[in-house]
């Protein structure tokens, strides 16, 4: 399986997985020259962009680990632009949705707020 599929993938059961546990989505895949934001959902009136990875190994460190300070600021540039497309802005955060394993359907880490701008 290639790597988009596998992303792709991941995103997916990413989504349902939120979806499940009560937040509701506005837009995937939002790109713009800033980056790419993966998930962009509601949880209680709060503004959630997401980014999720996935590993299969932990040989160039895992999931989570992959969520530097460098792509960090690509997602808050990219929700910036966003942002400037609202009419008011409201309260968001910035979660990270972690696969680590092998399998397609391995029970994600949920990293909510886990950055700040």
């Amino acid at each position: 399986m290639d790597r988009q599929k596998i992303g792709k993938d991941a995103e997916h059961n990413a989504e349902k997985y939120l979806q499940q546990q009560g937040l509701k989505p506005v837009t995937r895949n939002y790109r713009c020259p800033q980056g790419e934001i993966d998930l962009i959902m509601l949880d209680c009136g709060e503004l959630v962009f997401i980014e999720v990875r996935k590993r299969t190994s932990h040989h160039y460190g895992g999931a989570t680990e992959s969520v530097d300070i460098k792509k960090q600021q690509k997602l808050i540039k990219a929700a910036n632009h966003y942002l400037q497309r609202l009419a008011k802005l409201p309260n968001c955060r910035f979660d990270v949705i972690a696969f680590e394993g092998k399998a397609a359907r391995d029970q994600p880490l949920w990293y909510k707020d886990a950055f700040r701008i």
